[in-house]
């Protein structure tokens, strides 16, 4: 429209007494995306890109050596959270499951009888925060810790089959009135060749190592998640009976506890997914933070303490972990389930549709592809969220951030880093 037509036509809407909008005679739209192209009502597109709501899950930004969180990262803008698991608190319940299962089976799980508990571990990422947590958890509760700068060492050991390694101690277990050692055989990174980490094929390859050498010796097997886990049990311990003990609570994994896998640990991954999603919609809507979490929403969706925690220093929420034994285990036979009780769909009228852009890390990661997407795949739907799946090759941020050129077509964004240190590669982007 141009300029003469513009004032002809204010003047007669003056003339009627009509209130009407020019901007609506405009070719396009100042800043930000608009709602044809899904990502919100008018008044989103206005937001720029760095004060957008912003989650990172997964993987908690923090340096990769020292384990300190990057708190510029977790304080991007004031709708910017973490959400997880409690790392220490499943560590310890990991530790704790396999502890109580080698007391429990003392009189067969010493398959050599030579008085030394022998265990191997797979070690996911060395400088992931839960990976390291696992990793200390098994070792704290196996007795087999060295104190390292007041926590306990994380590092792997390559084999110490003659007990010598410096990085690990043998522990000691009395049970029945008889002292045993626990003695950590070996322990390995499972990186491939290509660099990613996580890997089950290594694992798998790695425990048919392990057992051309010393296979008499292996007792017990803890793995820093279920993919290398299973990747150990169906390569080598399901057909020798010896125990192999996890963590995420996976459908398969717990499934093949019924054919002889030692436990896992859910993560609660159901609240996980939720929580992801369920602080962006709440940053969105411009609500409490607490809706629908801690307070009950007007559709019923609440969340009870014993489930999850939030720590405000941190602006983390982390759920809870329990373990997964042959007790309970058909009791978490569907890993993909939402939780219960925070199923119920929100109102559109007052949650409408907005556009989330998030992104999978490893889109070959048992976990996050088997179990964590298709929860908020589900999820997405109940809380209105159009969300842009992206995988990623586990090995390169910039595989990743790539494919984030154009974040003004974007509500929110949902990141899980392929390394924790990286959280300004993405807010670099949105501050742009």
């Amino acid at each position: 429209m141009n300029m003469k037509k513009r004032n002809a036509f204010a003047a007669l809407a003056l003339a009627l007494g009509l209130t009407v909008s020019l901007t609506a005679c405009s070719s396009g739209s100042e800043g930000g995306t608009d709602a044809s192209k899904g990502g919100g009502d008018a008044a989103a597109s206005k937001v720029a890109n760095k004060d957008k709501p912003l989650v990172w899950f997964n993987r908690q930004p923090s340096n990769s050596s020292t384990g300190e969180l990057d708190m510029t990262a977790l304080n991007f803008n004031k709708d910017t959270y973490y959400v997880g698991f409690d790392a220490s608190q499943g560590a310890e319940v990991q530790g704790t499951m396999i502890k109580d299962y080698i007391e429990k089976n003392i009189d067969k799980i010493d398959r050599n009888g030579d008085g030394v508990i022998g265990y191997v571990l797979a070690i996911g990422d060395v400088g992931h925060n839960d990976s390291i947590a696992r990793t200390r958890g098994v070792r704290k509760a196996l007795g087999t810790g060295v104190d390292q700068g007041g926590s306990v060492n994380s590092e792997p050991i390559g084999t110490n089959v003659d007990g010598k390694s410096k990085v690990v101690q043998d522990g000691t277990l009395e049970v029945n009135g008889k002292s045993y050692k626990i003695r950590e055989l070996a322990s390995q990174e499972m990186k491939n060749n290509s660099g990613a980490t996580w890997d089950a094929a290594t694992a798998g390859n790695a425990i048919g190592t392990w057992a051309s050498s010393f296979a008499e010796q292996i007792d017990v097997i803890a793995s820093n998640n279920d993919g290398m886990g299973m990747s150990i049990f169906n390569s080598w311990s399901k057909d020798n009976k010896v125990p192999t003990f996890g963590y995420d609570a996976n459908s398969d994994a717990v499934a093949a506890i019924g054919e002889g896998y030692g436990g896992t640990i859910s993560q609660h991954a159901d609240v996980q997914a939720y929580l992801t999603l369920r602080v962006l919609r709440n940053a969105l809507d411009g609500v409490d933070i607490d809706t629908g979490i801690g307070t009950k929403d007007e559709a019923g969706n609440v969340l009870s303490s014993d489930v999850y925690t939030y720590n405000a220093d941190q602006r983390s929420y982390y759920a809870l972990n329990v373990a997964v034994t042959a007790d309970n285990y058909k009791d978490f036979t569907d890993s993909t389930k939402v939780y219960e009780p925070v199923s119920h769909q929100l109102d559109k009228t007052k949650s409408p549709e907005k556009k989330v852009w998030l992104n999978i890390y490893n889109s070959s990661d048992n976990f996050l592809g088997s179990t964590y997407q298709p929860l908020l795949e589900a999820y997405d739907d109940l809380l209105n969220l159009k969300v842009e799946y992206i995988a990623g090759d586990g090995q390169t941020e910039s595989n990743i951030t790539n494919r984030l050129g154009n974040p003004s077509e974007y509500d929110a964004f949902a990141i899980n880093m392929v390394k924790t240190d990286n959280g300004a590669s993405y807010t670099s982007i949105l501050n742009q």
